[in-house]
């Protein structure tokens, strides 16, 4: 585990000296692990991984269980704390559209803007993906092709929720979200009461437990409508559309699956994949 888990609670703020000292985020674990994750180079981290006491109380309020003294002692290049392989300041941040999203064009473009510090996967792995679903053989040789580049990351958001299943499987050590989940904070600002939020469930059902009190705070701040309203596992749209949207007033859709939005055409109101609110 590493900066790149953080997920920016802030409750390491509450203990740390330094903080408390200077007021400037910047010096605080939770100040590190956001410059990491868009992209901050060592150098640029030298006068926070200095400031650091190494007083260890941010590590029993970390929520997450991060080895915080430890990720600041891989900073400061002590050889006993050194990451393994590759500096995981220089892996890669990679999106994988998998069948969920054009390769080229205008959606990754945006979901890209939204994602800080991510490039787009050289390979989208369409094929893999359409070889998950029917049950099809995968050539091992092609499917070393797909994962040698993508081993290499420190992160990959993928919009395929069978893909996301399956790269974790294949690439354990990496971490690996689903695109709803990863675009949450851009879009929580920007949905509205009248909106009709419809989740993945395939990367939602994943992490059920982790994630469906983020997206209930979602729905409450925002005040939209989701398809988490009908039971708590957010049943898939597929085929369901008519029987999700009966007796809901709405003036928009927005969907995760851009392959969902044909399903909701029938409403007669606009759909939105989320990288278009974002």
């Amino acid at each position: 585990m590493g900066h790149h888990d953080c997920s920016g609670c802030g409750l390491c703020l509450l203990v740390c000296p330094v903080w408390g000292e200077t007021r400037d985020v910047r010096l605080t674990p939770k100040g590190r692990a956001r410059a990491i994750q868009h992209g901050a180079s060592r150098s640029e981290l030298a006068a926070s991984v200095a400031g650091c006491t190494l007083c260890g109380a941010c590590e029993p309020a970390c929520p997450e269980d991060l080895p915080l003294v430890d990720m600041v002692m891989q900073l400061r290049g002590n050889p006993g704390f050194a990451a393994m392989g590759e500096d995981f300041l220089s892996l890669r941040k990679i999106l994988v559209p998998g069948r969920s999203l054009p390769a080229d064009g205008e959606l990754p473009a945006k979901i890209l803007k939204s994602l800080p510090g991510f490039e787009l996967a050289d390979d989208e792995g369409a094929d893999i993906a359409a070889a998950l679903e029917s049950g099809g053989a995968i050539d091992q040789a092609r499917l070393e092709t797909f994962l040698v580049p993508l081993s290499r990351a420190r992160r990959l958001v993928v919009a395929d929720g069978l893909l996301l299943r399956a790269l974790r499987r294949w690439l354990p050590g990496i971490q690996s979200t689903g695109l709803g989940e990863a675009l949450l904070p851009a879009i929580s600002a920007k949905l509205r009461a009248g909106d009709f939020y419809v989740i993945d469930s395939r990367s939602f059902n994943q992490d059920h437990a982790r994630l469906v009190g983020r997206y209930d705070a979602l729905r409450a701040a925002s005040g939209c409508q989701m398809n988490l309203d009908l039971q708590r596992i957010a049943m898939p749209a597929a085929g369901q559309a008519r029987w999700i949207l009966e007796g809901r007033k709405f003036e928009r859709i927005v969907v995760e699956d851009l392959g969902e939005r044909a399903a909701f055409a029938f409403a007669g109101k606009p759909v939105l994949h989320l990288a278009e609110l974002a």
